[in-house]
């Protein structure tokens, strides 16, 4: 067993615990081919619970901070997550997501960069469309409905893979082709809130 799957059984026990987490759409994540799931940040918990809830390992983006909190900072890249420098263009975690992709894995990314204050929805950032335009994963929406207490139920929504060939042929811009990735995530989450 690897420390990932090891970690994962834990959490998901701890997690479920406490959450009555209710999982919708999951035979939406195709079984094989590179994934970018791209999902609403509404708490610190959404990695995790988006971790335990999909069908396959996902890779996640953490902000560089987190590597050098004592403990925390080791044991991440054992838990698929690699770091991103927030506020710039890290180049290097652009070049690892792409191979994350090409290697036909998971890449689980949260478009709005940081949690939402409101619960509402934000703006997404455009390495979500930078990386649906760069490769050929499908492009999973994925909404996390809350809120956050415990008992009560909690919904991970995972969307249709959306068909990115008419948005290429369109020649949209990672800013617009993220913007149509959160309309697809505003739709899960004004269907199932």
């Amino acid at each position: 067993m690897t420390i990932y799957s090891f970690v994962r059984s834990l959490v998901k026990a701890a997690l479920k615990t406490v959450y009555r987490i209710e999982v919708i759409g999951m035979e939406n994540i195709p079984a094989d081919g590179g994934i970018l799931l791209c999902s609403n940040h509404i708490d610190n918990l959404d990695p995790p619970v988006v971790g335990i809830t999909a069908p396959r390992p996902v890779y996640f983006m953490a902000k560089e901070e987190l590597f050098s909190v004592p403990i925390l900072g080791k044991i991440l890249p054992h838990l698929n997550a690699f770091p991103v420098k927030r506020g710039m263009s890290d180049r290097e975690a652009l070049r690892k997501g792409l191979g994350i992709l090409k290697d036909g894995k998971v890449l689980g990314l949260f478009p709005e960069g940081t949690r939402s204050k409101t619960g509402k929805l934000g703006k997404g950032l455009a390495g979500a469309g930078f990386f649906a335009l760069r490769s050929d994963a499908y492009v999973v929406p994925c909404a996390v409905i809350g809120p956050y207490k415990p008992f009560n139920k909690l919904k991970v929504v995972y969307g249709k893979p959306m068909d990115m060939a008419p948005i290429k042929a369109k020649k949209l811009n990672a800013e617009q082709t993220t913007d149509l990735i959160m309309g697809e995530i505003q739709k899960l989450i004004n269907q199932y809130n």
